[in-house]
């Protein structure tokens, strides 16, 4: 499955974005890049004169930094994400999106780490469980709630790496989503690419610090996964919930029209502050949908950021 994935994703984005990306280190780089128009703030010094005379408008050129980049994924593989009710489940989006970015990053040198969280195994006291009996069934106690895998270079290491993450167990009880971001903060690496791969429902002031934290350093792209019964409810009658980070149950009645309104509203500012968060963060927001072609929405992303660095504006 995951060598079907990894084919699909090199036909896909084969030559999309290969050596197309700035250095992060201080410095305008070495090897000579696009010219575009002069805007004023811009350095004299790097004047492109020939294309200045050609076209009469003053012109600039860009340099690319040719130093190797390093990229780490921070893949959130808490309870929460072991859901779907389309054509994929979100767990299935987080696998393909670290695949897409290790295909576009793991090449000419490049490194490619990750930090991939879950629930502890423990579910909380006190509530209702749908795992109640799975859970006095275990075996020996689960492992650490977070994974860490080192940045290494090679095609080999890289899709070691995908197994790794594909092969994670998801299991039950809370996870920290700030705490995994912040491990990619932890210690201090060299200025490159953080990757976060979430559904991101955790409280947004539990992350939202961690991410600016990150983003000071760092390039950041949040991957963001939804289900869109995550973002309204149907009309199915009487609809049990189970919560899958603490086990809670809750009944609904979806035949409300004025229950669902309320639903939809509550996910359109939840998935708001989301986005303002992220905004506030500086990174590049990529939202993934389980019922669409996630691929498709991945190729136009880069292709927008790739033309948007053409022009010279950021994200």
């Amino acid at each position: 499955m995951l060598g079907r994935l990894q084919l699909l994703v090199t036909r896909k984005l084969d030559g999309l974005l290969q050596g197309d990306y700035v250095g992060l280190l201080p410095g305008p780089g070495t090897e000579a890049g696009e010219s575009r128009e002069y805007r004023p703030g811009d350095d004299v010094r790097r004047m492109d004169w020939p294309v200045t005379a050609r076209t009469t408008l003053p012109h600039v050129r860009r340099t690319v930094a040719d130093r190797e980049l390093e990229t780490w994924m921070a893949v959130d593989l808490s309870a929460s994400l072991d859901f779907g009710t389309a054509r994929w489940l979100k767990r299935d989006l987080v696998v393909a999106a670290a695949t897409a970015i290790t295909h576009l990053t793991a090449r000419g040198g490049n490194r490619i780490g990750a930090v991939v969280g879950t629930g502890s195994g423990v579910p909380d006291k006190g509530e209702r469980r749908w795992w109640r009996k799975a859970a006095t069934q275990a075996g020996p106690p689960p492992g650490p709630p977070m994974a860490r895998m080192p940045a290494r270079p090679g095609r080999k290491e890289a899709q070691g790496l995908l197994r790794a993450i594909a092969r994670t167990p998801i299991r039950p009880g809370r996870a920290d989503l700030g705490e995994l971001i912040d491990a990619l903060n932890r210690p201090p690496r060299r200025r490159g690419v953080a990757v976060v791969i979430s559904d991101f429902l955790a409280p947004v002031e539990g992350w939202a610090r961690p991410i600016r934290k990150l983003g000071v350093r760092h390039d950041v792209l949040a991957i963001e996964v939804v289900d869109p019964r995550e973002l309204e409810l149907p009309d199915v009658g009487v609809l049990t919930l189970a919560d899958p980070e603490t086990g809670a149950l809750h009944e609904v009645q979806t035949a409300d029209p004025r229950l669902r309104q309320k639903y939809a509203e509550a996910a359109g500012e939840q998935r708001a502050g989301i986005a303002r968060a992220l905004r506030a963060a500086g990174a590049a927001h990529l939202r993934l949908r389980t019922d669409t072609d996630w691929l498709l929405d991945m190729v136009r992303f880069v292709a927008a950021q790739r033309h948007a660095r053409t022009r010279g504006t950021t994200r």
